[in-house]
């Protein structure tokens, strides 16, 4: 059985569970995905299959889900489904988060700054000191400093369903998924640990 199926964020509303509770989800529009390229355990040296997102008759999107290599046969053209998205069950959700360019330590790190009081000049967001003096003098490497933030591959793992239209193709998901809306996310049956 595959373990991956291809989807795209539509963007976060709530809804009520049974107990009149309100909960935050994320909707996501999964599939329609078929079977683009089997590799083999003989050719390749693994078991897969390529899979593509179609959307309006146009593939965007194209990934590999890994199979056992004793599962059933696939055929190229096929169409997929997701077999192991339950609702009151688990999903992890790979996606690329938003980008936010080049960033200061105040928001890449929510360092708290200087004081906006008597004696600090222009610096109120800077870091503060980094370094030390004679010994070791240096920057220690790993130093939280401003730099590059977002725009990476970020998974969130143990994502509750709350509600699964197959037919439709609507997934609700209860909690934040990675990426802007219209993003493309892949949604896996969860790794145990």
């Amino acid at each position: 059985m595959h373990t991956a199926i291809l989807a795209t964020k539509v963007g976060m509303t709530q809804v009520y569970d049974d107990d009149g509770n309100v909960q935050p989800v994320t909707v996501l529009e999964v599939g329609p995905c078929k079977v683009e390229l089997l590799r083999t355990q003989e050719r390749e040296g693994y078991s897969a299959l390529q899979m593509s997102l179609e959307r309006q008759g146009k593939t965007v999107a194209r990934r590999e889900s890994r199979i056992e290599p004793e599962a059933r046969q696939y055929e190229v053209g096929e169409q997929l489904d997701a077999p192991f998205i339950e609702v009151g069950g688990k999903v992890d959700i790979i996606g690329t988060s938003k980008g936010r360019g080049f960033s200061g330590v105040m928001k890449r790190h929510n360092f708290a700054g200087q004081r906006a009081s008597h004696g600090v000049k222009k610096c109120h967001r800077h870091p503060g000191s980094t370094g030390m003096s004679a010994d070791p003098a240096r920057v220690i490497k790993g130093t939280k400093m401003a730099g590059q933030y977002g725009g990476t591959k970020s998974t969130v793992r143990n994502l509750r369903v709350v509600r699964y239209d197959a037919d439709r193709g609507v997934l609700a998901v209860k909690g934040a998924v990675p990426g802007p809306n219209g993003g493309l996310v892949t949604v896996r049956s969860p790794v145990e640990l």
